[in-house]
């Protein structure tokens, strides 16, 4: 996420950002939930453009 969005942006993403794929949470709420990380990011690189070799 911080090499996605930068440090500060990426907390706040992931905190405000509700993403359908993970249920309508945000980041913080599915990992909090028990999500697997990598679920979570699978659900943030189909929701924005990530770069290809961060995936």
């Amino acid at each position: 996420m911080h090499r996605q969005f930068g440090e500060t942006y990426a907390e706040s993403w992931a905190r405000d950002f509700v993403i359908a794929e993970l249920g309508h949470r945000t980041v913080m709420q599915a990992l909090a939930d028990g999500e697997s990380a990598k679920d979570v990011w699978r659900a943030v690189c189909a929701t924005v453009d990530v770069d290809p070799k961060l995936r």
